[in-house]
């Protein structure tokens, strides 16, 4: 209990630390998780005693609901095909800013998000920061139900094991938001990451991947020391 209540600590401090980025009239993709949500709730504060303008773009339902609850204006992602600022925590994060994302099965607009941003940046605590991704965290992939026989033996043809998401609290798989199953992949070693991504992006009724492959430019690192910036030259910057 102690050691999670001093995770949740370091959550909120590299959530209010990306929040702190955040300028009036500026359009912010927002997205999924526990870490997020501190990031949200820094926003909402902002917004209602500091009279901060700025409008949310969501990548799940749970960032949607919480952005409405705190008066944070909320647009459509489907209206839009760029926004100023995005952020995002990640499953995993590597030195050279390449994530796994998609613990929350909200990957795919994830995705969409974080492409339509001139920035994204990424936070969470340290223990998400690893050496090489993919070692100890699955790699979701989001499958349409069709697919999924198909998808397994293509990709343990890969040399994954695949595994369909089962739900928590009720029965069968775990439903995305738009539908369709998440099927994690656990490998037990990972070489290329970009060719990993693009062979699993080929496989028919293969939607998205959970990896995240030279998408940021920062990332906000919570420890027991303050918050790490971390950054990476992106071209055009």
């Amino acid at each position: 209990m102690k050691a999670s209540s001093a995770n949740l600590e370091l959550k909120e401090k590299a959530g209010i630390a990306a929040a702190n980025l955040i300028e009036n009239g500026m359009t912010v993709g927002i997205g999924t998780g526990s870490t997020v949500e501190f990031f949200v709730k820094e926003l909402g504060r902002s917004v209602k005693e500091e009279s901060l303008s700025i409008k949310g773009v969501t990548t799940s339902h749970q960032s949607k609901i919480l952005c409405y609850q705190l008066g944070i204006q909320v647009l459509d992602v489907g209206m839009l095909d760029e926004i100023d600022l995005a952020v995002d925590g990640a499953d995993e994060i590597d030195y050279s800013l390449n994530a796994i994302k998609g613990g929350g099965a909200a990957h795919t607009i994830e995705k969409i998000v974080a492409t339509m941003a001139k920035k994204f940046i990424l936070i969470g605590d340290e223990s998400k920061l690893v050496d090489r991704l993919g070692l100890d965290t699955p790699i979701p992939i989001e499958v349409i139900p069709e697919a999924v026989g198909l998808v397994q033996k293509k990709t343990k043809a890969l040399g994954a094991d695949p595994r369909i998401r089962m739900a928590v609290r009720k029965d069968g798989p775990v439903i995305s938001d738009n539908g369709n199953f998440i099927v994690d992949l656990y490998f037990k070693q990972l070489e290329n990451l970009s060719e990993i991504n693009n062979l699993l992006l080929s496989i028919p009724g293969v939607i998205e991947t959970g990896l995240f492959i030279g998408m940021a430019s920062q990332a906000f690192i919570a420890g027991a020391d303050g918050v790490k910036v971390l950054k990476v030259e992106k071209e055009g910057n």
